[in-house]
């Protein structure tokens, strides 16, 4: 069964870019290890758009109101293309810092129903040096206590 989908943008700069979308866009997000940083995003629709060729794949972010959103993230220096009316939507580019763009789009079309999937145990995200200090700090205060 397909629990989600994952993502992937491309960078030169992936720190900026990914400073970007988690102090940005406030996107939540797990480290999963050296600064690598997974983000959550809000539910997805998927469509699949006739191409001469196979392979070719485009990511965009949904917003309610692009024009709203573009006046506040301009107040933060996020610089934006300029609004295109497609008829199905308004479309628009934000600037990611490493100088690519990310598709931002208002949709005027039909939205699918959300797909919702029961949470599971969450998966344990402890790194080997998290785990190592997490000891010394417990040993450390055992002797504290043993003292007294």
């Amino acid at each position: 069964m397909i629990i989600g989908a994952h993502s992937i943008i491309y960078s030169t700069n992936p720190e900026v870019d990914r400073a970007f979308l988690r102090d940005v866009f406030n996107l939540p997000n797990v480290d999963v290890g050296g600064g690598w940083l997974i983000f959550g995003l809000p539910p997805a629709e998927l469509a699949v758009h006739p191409s001469n060729r196979n392979d070719v794949h485009e990511f965009y972010l949904i917003c309610d109101d692009v024009n709203a959103l573009i006046a506040e993230m301009r107040k933060r220096r996020v610089d934006f293309s300029e609004v295109k009316d497609q008829g199905w939507g308004l479309l628009t580019q934000v600037s990611l810092p490493a100088g690519g763009r990310l598709g931002i789009y208002q949709p005027r079309h039909a939205r699918p129903n959300v797909q919702t999937i029961p949470a599971g145990p969450a998966p344990a995200r402890r790194t080997a040096k998290k785990s190592a200090k997490k000891r010394i700090v417990r040993r450390a205060t055992r002797k504290a206590v043993k003292k007294r």
